[in-house]
């Protein structure tokens, strides 16, 4: 634990560090294919971005004890963009002009949004493990894809969960006013239609702790179920402080929510709350092997941790199979090729999405995350 927080203050003063070969990036030139990993390394976040970099980093140590690809030596260039939209451009041109020849990243959708402009103006393919907002793959950038799903997807899924499983016919929605969070809620509200009541629709600022106010606004027209769209940091207080004020609304998230963070913050709070996420990877066969690998050297997984190692692969297999790192070719081949990861199949369609993006519902239950049938 040590080493990693060392690594991650690196990350925060030079905004990127060169990992898993031992080589320093001026003696690396020529002997080295760099691929970069962005996403918040350091604050409050900074748990998502490490699981990032795990999985990234796990999938590389796989390919360079075979070898590495095309005959070179892999070595990850990690950017710490600290879930901020101006730092992530700053941390895109930084990899771009590291050499870099793709980039598993960014984790937030205000972060991956801006950022994969710098991509697309240079080429060099971006793939991001979670950013599920629809805006990223809908400006037609033919190097940009996600191995996750999408909002619009995600919030069709809570809607259908809320009035024909829950059967609740009053609810409020907040926001954390980000491209992620305010665009999720949005897409819930849409599917939500006229078959439901939103007696609320506000937002909050992400990295704010206290939001009684806005609380005690929202207990006085009784909602039945209370919606967030955001991260695990306010998700986690925003549940707990509305246990204190007595409000009893069901409480649902999205997947940035899902997080053991969410309920270490929330405590007894957490328990019951639903969250919308793809199946657990316990259950996938394909999935064993990662999970073995992952736990053995880092413990135990976060959610986005197989989407990163998926994504790596995906990034490298191509690679290899262009047989040269230009940007265009590989793009063509990541779109083009059926891909066989821990997650099992991947395909992506004409925009950079995956086909097939399957979303369920998770409820809190005994202070862990258990996945609902």
């Amino acid at each position: 634990m040590k080493k990693l927080l060392l690594a991650a203050g690196a990350v925060a003063l030079s905004g990127v560090l060169l990992a898993g070969c031992g080589k320093s990036e001026k003696g690396a030139a020529g002997d080295l294919i760099k691929i970069g990993v962005a996403g918040p390394m350091t604050g409050d976040q900074s748990k998502m971005g490490i699981d990032f970099k795990n999985g990234v980093e796990l999938a590389v140590e796989e390919w360079n004890q075979k070898g590495g690809v095309l005959g070179k030596k892999i070595a990850t260039v990690v950017g710490d963009d600290q879930h901020d939209p101006k730092q992530a451009v700053a941390v895109a041109n930084k990899l771009v002009n590291d050499g870099v020849v793709g980039v598993i990243g960014h984790f937030n959708s205000s972060c991956s949004i801006p950022a994969s402009s710098v991509y697309q103006q240079t080429g060099i393919p971006m793939i991001t493990p979670a950013s599920t907002n629809p805006q990223l793959t809908e400006q037609g950038f033919q190097n940009i894809f996600r191995v996750c799903g999408r909002d619009d997807q995600q919030g069709r899924i809570a809607a259908d969960f809320v009035v024909n499983r829950l059967g609740k016919k009053r609810i409020a929605i907040l926001h954390d006013k980000t491209t992620y969070g305010q665009g999720l809620s949005e897409e819930l509200k849409k599917a939500l239609g006229d078959s439901i009541e939103v007696v609320a629709y506000e937002g909050v600022t992400q990295g704010d702790k206290d939001f009684k106010a806005v609380l005690s606004a929202i207990k006085t027209k009784k909602p039945e179920a209370l919606y967030f769209g955001g991260v695990y940091p306010e998700a986690g207080l925003m549940v707990k402080q509305a246990r204190e004020l007595g409000i009893d609304a069901v409480f649902i998230s999205g997947d940035g929510t899902i997080d053991t963070k969410f309920i270490e913050i929330a405590g007894a709070a957490a328990e019951g709350a639903y969250l919308t996420f793809s199946p657990d990877p316990n259950g996938i066969p394909t999935a064993k092997a990662f999970l073995e690998s992952y736990h053995k050297k880092y413990g135990e997984h976060g959610p986005y941790s197989i989407y990163a190692y998926d994504a790596a692969n995906i990034l490298l297999n191509a690679i290899q199979k262009a047989g040269a790192t230009d940007g265009k070719k590989v793009a063509e081949l990541i779109r083009a090729t059926p891909h066989d990861g821990a997650l099992g199949k991947v395909q992506f369609d004409a925009k950079g999405d995956v086909t097939v993006a399957p979303y369920v519902i998770w409820v809190t239950k005994g202070g862990k995350f258990e996945e609902m049938k």
